[in-house]
């Protein structure tokens, strides 16, 4: 057998496809090349690999070379991950794939143990893989576990990493009753959500988020505070699984806000995570999240620092209005003090988050596979860290290297194996544990000491092109780098670099490889080519719209290679001519477009400088950034000064372009900080870098207070309330507030009373009085102005009086006017709000209606009632807060109206010839139904066609239409009438009967003679069961006379007419009626009816007589008599 075979081939034209025909019997398939195909591809021979490659330098052939084989350990090419999660609706795949040479043989290990898959009949591998394939859809629980791969050939074992199968879930929430949950208005809330834990761990969300409301890291929702709105029955926590694909919800929870409190400001509380300090432990390249949600009124606003100052965001993301800092790959310079701070405007609260980072085994430098020579000397290294650092274990074919046998030559020290003088001994595969608490590191790397000659992988006289003074790279890859001496060697796999590569370099180079066992060599041509440069570039032009423009360009090339030169506009293609462009009439956007600067926005202002402070004012210099071909036309200067939400800027003022310095007009005791943005006809440039931050000195307040309003909550007191100043308006420290107060058209004078809140109390006053109110705000600098005089009037209490003279006029069938006589001002105890109406029918629920109070009012319209109704009300009088007495109750009925139209119309067809329709009476009938009108025609009828009308008496519900043939349709249209008039039609069309099915008659089964036949026997059958037990009882039975035509004057004289009363009786005997005491029923306040059962009918002494007939019953003989069965089924 040859060690080398070369076959030239040439692929004639128009051959789609070429066979290779190798003379060699040792090859044992034939490839076959497709036409223009440059790939490799190979064929394989007894211990020989033939590589078929594409000749650049003849016209369609190639180039067929053939090389022993060599023998390799396995190495695991391909596996599945360490934690390997599976749908067990699909067959469960885990990857495992190696090489080797011979072909490795795989098996498998679980648990730790041998894993027989030959005898598994719901598991196999497939061929020439070591990939498993596992069907087990009725229990595939049963397969979870630790699973590792181990592929094996003569020269050594290699393992892949335990992988941890587990089966992916969807678990079912359970079907449990959840109790509404309460709370009051104001107060915070979390609502749990526990979702079930996978694997793979849900995405968990809930259909309510905003500011206020939001959903934890947990999957919990949390509210900051609850409004009256927040009441609802469907809060419900939804779960999606991504391997099932299956999103699954929670039963539903019931909110209800009490509103019994009055809702009141509160400074922040953190909901989640509780107190005022926590820590995160989180491994490297792991997603770090950090929340922060805070409770109070009003809603605080959550900002974030590192370690005490600005956090930088560049890298990591803020969410869920800046409650969450999600980090996606966390590092260690992630670690730190992040502090979360809620605000409103009632205080602020911190919470301190302390971040480590640690880290599971990381690779330094790696163990790779080694081919060695006899005699050579080598190392294996597996370098590895973490926080804390890994400890490093050495493993040979899958043994620890403690209990392999002992090789001389072989030295283990930590994580490096030195080799002296191989041998083939040492040919096996050695894997490496890298291991601490939060993982671990596994590679497989092999020692194959090989005794054969070295071969140079590169095509033979290979050709290299390089510009001029660009680096030149000659390969000389080979196989078999061991022990090795290559002439003219600089890089250790043998490639040649030459830098910054001349003229004089070109030429043809030799590469020879080496060792014990022989040498190989190739040639290497290198050419050097002049690098292309441009002599005469396109000059910077600014031309007039309209002219005409030219951009030539000139280059100088190498003559031995073609150049092409080419235009790009917008980086489009142009058209060229030769070395220059010209194009006539350019506009605007062609002038951008071909310059080679264009004008731009300008860059940002730098060195910002502070200078001339004063009470309220300071002067800001700044340096100009460049303008980029367009004048600066203004400078924008921002500032920040919010100490509770940073890095907030707003826009101070604007100043012409031709400035650098500004006094700038500013708030007394304010920290500011300035940064200022130029502006050209382009746009805005960047902001520039803050400036240092600038204090103002203090001063009295300016602003007045705002909104100040004077309302009572209680029968005597008043609130006195105002909007707070934003921290802008305080000009100095320790703000507070001066509130003042007098009763309106009095003499006694202004009382007064300091506060840091935006709510004062003044208790012991009279009910509904007005009052004078003023406020104004105090720092530690002085008073600052009174605000405007407001009339406020203290709490209401409930009205004394009732409407007078309630009555009615204008009864329709739906609507009546009702008028009332006014209450007395002094009376209503307050502010004249509405007068409510309340009115009920028989049996249904209370209503109301109010009548606001604008003007001299003292009648309205009553609307929405329903005709031939007897109906109650009374009114009452309200103030903003209390309702008085009721008036009298007044009674009235309304007339007849029309009826609705009549409920469950019918089309039946009973025979082919007849339809059959009927109705029932209407659910409104507003009235006394006096007879029902039917319209009927035909669905396809012709104009000619008659309009059919029947009318029938109200105790009349059905019809029959007899039709011409069974595809005729009719369209019926129904209405009932009541003495006012008819009332709402209902239209239906008869459908399509042309079947037999539809037209058989309907029959009754109480009318069939089987069926009667049936029920006679059965009444037979326990006639003559009655007999044999009256039988069996009567043997043995021997009874007095005077005993026993006692119990037949019983049974046939007063126990007869007993029976006959009590079936006599019926429900309508025992009505309210009885228990009634003749009088009308009176409302109470509230419009609820007050009634008592109390009965006049003297029941006892029948209900005695009835117990003692029974119980002389219960004594007398024929109380067992056999003759009581009988009588009792009669």
């Amino acid at each position: 057998m040859l060690a080398r075979s070369t076959l030239l081939l040439l692929l004639w034209q128009g051959l789609s496809a070429i066979d290779v025909p190798l003379e060699s019997k040792s090859i044992q398939p034939i490839v076959s090349l497709q036409d223009g195909d440059n790939s490799v591809q190979c064929c394989i021979l007894s211990n020989t690999v033939c590589k078929l490659m594409y000749n650049p330098n003849a016209i369609r052939s190639f180039i067929l070379t053939c090389q022993p084989t060599v023998r390799q350990p396995p190495t695991i090419i391909k596996q599945s991950l360490k934690d390997h999660v599976v749908d067990p609706r699909d067959n469960m795949v885990v990857e495992c794939e190696a090489k080797g040479t011979p072909h490795p043989i795989f098996s498998w290990r679980r648990n730790g143990k041998y894993f027989n898959v030959a005898r598994d009949p719901q598991a196999s591998m497939r061929r020439r893989s070591g990939t498993l394939d596992i069907y087990a859809w009725a229990d595939p629980e049963a397969y979870e576990g630790e699973y590792q791969c181990v592929a094996t050939n003569e020269y050594g074992t290699a393992y892949s990493n335990k992988i941890n199968l587990r089966i992916s879930r969807a678990p079912l929430w359970p079907r449990e009753v959840l109790e509404p949950v309460t709370v009051s208005v104001g107060l915070p809330l979390v609502l749990d959500c526990s979702p079930p834990p996978g694997p793979p761990k849900p995405e968990t969300y809930w259909m309510s988020k905003y500011r206020r409301v939001s959903m934890g890291v947990n999957g919990d929702l949390y509210f900051s505070n609850v409004y009256v709105n927040d009441s609802a029955t469907d809060y419900c926590c939804n779960a999606r699984f991504p391997y099932k694909n299956i999103i699954q919800q929670k039963m539903p929870i019931t909110v209800r806000v009490l509103t019994t409190r009055m809702v009141s400001e509160a400074a922040p509380t953190f909901l989640s995570p509780a107190g005022r300090s926590s820590s995160q432990t989180v491994l490297q390249g792991e997603e770090l999240l950090l929340e922060c949600i805070a409770a109070g009124v009003p809603t605080p606003v959550i900002t974030w620092t590192k370690d005490g100052e600005e956090l930088d965001t560049t890298n990591m993301k803020v969410k869920n209005y800046n409650k969450l800092l999600q980090i996606p790959k966390a590092t260690f310079e992630d670690s730190g003090e992040y502090m979360c701070t809620a605000t409103n405007k009632i205080g602020y609260l911190e919470h301190t988050i302390t971040v480590r980072i640690k880290a599971a085994p990381f690779w330094l430098e790696k163990p790779s596979n080694l081919v060695l020579a006899p005699e050579e000397n080598a190392r294996l290294v597996c370098r590895s860290d973490g926080i804390p650092r890994p400890s490093i274990r050495w493993f040979i074919n899958g043994d620890t290297i403690e209990d392999a046998t002992p090789v001389p030559n072989r030295e283990v020290s930590g994580d490096t194996i030195t080799f002296r003088s191989v041998t083939v001994a040492n040919t096996g595969v050695y894997q490496c544990n890298a291991s601490n608490q939060y993982g671990y590191l596994f590679a497989n790397a092999y020692i194959n000491v090989l005794h054969a000659t070295p071969r140079i992988l590169r095509p033979r006289t290979d050709l290299v092109k390089v510009i001029e003074g660009r680096r030149a790279w000659l390969d000389c890859q080979h196989v078999y780098d061991a022990l090795l001496s290559c002439v003219c060697v600089l890089h250790s796999n043998g490639t040649l670099q030459i830098r910054g590569t001349r003229m004089d370099d070109q030429g043809t180079y030799l590469c020879i490889v080496s060792n014990v066992a022989g040498r190989d060599e190739n040639q290497v041509k290198l050419e050097v080519k002049e690098s292309t440069k441009i002599l005469k570039r396109p000059e910077n032009m600014r031309v007039l719209r309209g002219t005409d423009v030219r951009l030539e360009c000139k280059a100088q090339h190498d003559p031995t290679v073609a150049v092409t030169t080419t235009w790009l506009k917008n980086k489009q293609f142009l058209i060229i001519d030769r070395d220059f462009i010209s194009m006539l009439h350019v506009f605007g956007i062609c002038i951008k477009s071909f310059l080679t600067f264009l004008p731009d926005r300008p860059d940002p202002p730098t060195n910002l400088q502070l200078s001339d402070p004063f009470e309220r004012s300071v002067r800001l210099t700044w340096t100009p950034g460049d303008s980029n071909h367009s004048p600066i036309k203004e400078y924008l200067v921002q500032y920040d000064d919010d100490d509770w939400l940073p890095f907030k800027w707003r826009n101070l003022s604007t100043y012409p372009g031709n400035l650098n310095s500004v006094i700038l007009q500013l708030s007394p005791f304010i920290i500011y900080e300035f940064r200022v943005i130029a502006i050209n006809d382009i746009g805005m440039s960047k902001p520039s870098r803050s400036s240092a931050n600038f204090q103002t000195g203090g001063a009295p307040p300016d602003a007045i207070p705002k909104n100040i309003q004077g309302v009572g909550t209680w029968r005597n007191n008043m609130m006195i309330s105002w909007e707070a100043l934003n921290n802008r308006e305080w000009n100095g420290p320790h703000l507070k507030y001066l509130v003042w107060w007098k009763r309106r058209d009095s003499r006694e004078e202004w009382k007064n009373a300091t506060t840091w809140w935006c709510k004062y109390y003044i208790y012991d006053t009279d009910t509904f009085t007005p009052y004078e109110i003023k406020v104004q705000a105090v720092n530690d600098f002085g008073m600052g102005p009174e605000s405007p005089v407001i009339i406020g009037y203290s709490g209401e209490d409930r009205p004394t009086a009732a409407p007078l003279n309630l009555r009615v006029s204008r009864i329709e069938a739906t609507k009546v006017t009702v008028h009332w006589d006014p209450v007395a001002r002094s009376s209503i105890m307050g502010e004249l709000k509405e007068y409510k109406l309340r009115w009920l029918s028989v049996s249904r629920a209370m209503k109301s209606k109010a009548f606001p109070a604008s003007g001299p009012r003292l009648s309205g319209v009553l609307p929405g009632l329903i005709p031939y109704s007897n109906y109650k009300m009374y009114i009452v009088v309200a103030n903003n807060r209390y309702e008085g007495h009721p008036s009298n109750t007044i009674e009235f009925s309304t007339p007849e109206g029309t009826p609705s139209a009549p409920r469950s119309f019918r089309i039946q067809q009973r025979h082919l010839d007849t339809i059959w329709v009927d109705w029932d009476t209407p659910a409104e009938p507003n009235g006394i139904v006096t007879g029902y009108i039917l319209k009927y025609q035909t669905v396809n009828a012709t104009q000619g066609e008659e309009l059919r009308v029947e009318e029938f008496p109200p105790n009349t519900t059905s019809f029959a239409v007899r039709r011409y043939d069974r595809y005729t349709r009719y369209r019926f249209t129904i209405a009932a009438q009541t003495r006012i008039g008819v009332g709402e039609w209902y239209t239906e069309e008869s459908p399509h009967y042309t079947t037999e099915a539809y037209a058989r008659e309907q029959v009754d089964l109480s009318t069939q003679g089987w069926v009667i036949g049936v029920m006679c026997a059965v009444a037979l059958f326990v006639l003559i069961l009655l007999v044999v037990c009256f039988i069996k009882r009567s043997r043995g039975g021997k009874y007095p006379v005077n005993l026993l035509l006692h119990a037949n004057t019983l049974i046939f004289g007063r126990g007869q007419t007993t029976v006959d009363t009590m079936m006599k009786r019926t429900d309508s005997d025992d009505s309210l009626v009885d228990y009634g005491d003749g009088r009308e029923i009176e409302f109470n306040e509230d419009g609820s009816f007050i009634g008592q059962y109390t009965g006049h009918k003297e029941r006892d002494d029948r209900d005695t007589e009835f117990s003692e007939s029974r119980s002389q019953e219960a004594h007398s003989p024929m109380a067992h008599s056999p003759m009581s069965p009988i009588y009792s089924f009669a």
